[in-house]
């Protein structure tokens, strides 16, 4: 399977484990980008969602793009009722979007009107080539437009120092994934290279509790986790729970939600 496919397989984990982002995170991002109804927004890989509802619930005319057929079906599944929910099934790298920017035949008029006021991916515009990646929302947006790039980068070794070097020994005896990360050189600060204005850097801050099960299948909706091969699998994913239990059956992640943005100049 490719790689950035496996999250199709676990749509309702997934869905259920992955973590969401701060409400103030949303709350900027829609002041900057100034979104609301009559604007146009395209999500690039939502997943089953996790970024997707804030955005919608500003009426503006949303449109994704998700690669996965199960990830896909949840989103129908979701938010398909909602009259400016609007949804793919295909490739960013690959799809023509004509069929979400629509079509004019009057050759006087102007074609960026009809392009996106907001691009956004959360977690997910690190699996497409950057080149691709920085062009084709370049071109997708109107001028003035922007490309926002949301992650979360999680710690929890400053609220408990002994489970986490408890929790690193499992890793260092179990954690042997068949398919290293293939992604970890795309560099969002390079969105300059092709174009884009005013990059910056906003980060907003979260905390989340879960006991040893809730943690368990957190760590399995991980990508390189999830190939990991037997026997290790199962003495990892055992190791790691027993480790929380050993702990009182709770571990707490301090959450930096991560916001990149860029303009594409007027």
């Amino acid at each position: 399977m490719e790689f950035r496919k496996i999250f199709d397989t676990i749509p309702e984990q997934f869905d259920k484990f992955r973590p969401r982002y701060s409400q103030e995170l949303f709350d900027s991002l829609i002041d900057y980008a100034k979104i609301g109804p009559g604007k146009k927004v395209l999500e690039i890989g939502p997943g089953t969602g996790q970024a997707t509802e804030p955005i919608l619930n500003t009426g503006c005319d949303y449109n994704a793009i998700e690669l996965g057929e199960h990830l896909y079906a949840k989103m129908k599944e979701k938010f398909d009722d909602r009259p400016n929910f609007h949804i793919v099934n295909d490739d960013f790298i690959t799809h023509d979007f004509s069929d979400m920017l629509g079509s004019d035949n009057n050759s006087g008029s102007n074609n960026d009107t009809r392009k996106f006021d907001l691009i956004y991916s959360a977690a997910t515009i690190q699996w497409i080539p950057e080149d691709i990646a920085f062009s084709k929302t370049y071109d997708l947006l109107a001028p003035g437009g922007t490309l926002a790039m949301l992650l979360t980068k999680s710690e929890y070794k400053s609220t408990n120092p002994a489970l986490h070097d408890d929790i690193q020994k499992i890793y260092d005896a179990y954690f042997k994934p068949e398919t290293p990360y293939p992604h970890r050189s795309f560099h969002y600060q390079n969105a300059p290279n092709y174009g884009y204005v005013d990059f910056e850097e906003r980060d907003f801050y979260g905390k989340r509790e879960m006991t040893a099960d809730e943690y368990i299948a957190f760590s399995g909706t991980h990508c390189d986790h999830m190939v990991i091969a037997e026997p290790y699998k199962t003495k990892f994913f055992e190791g790691l729970h027993k480790a929380v239990l050993d702990h009182g059956n709770k571990i707490i992640f301090n959450d930096t939600y991560v916001k990149y943005l860029a303009k594409k100049p007027f």
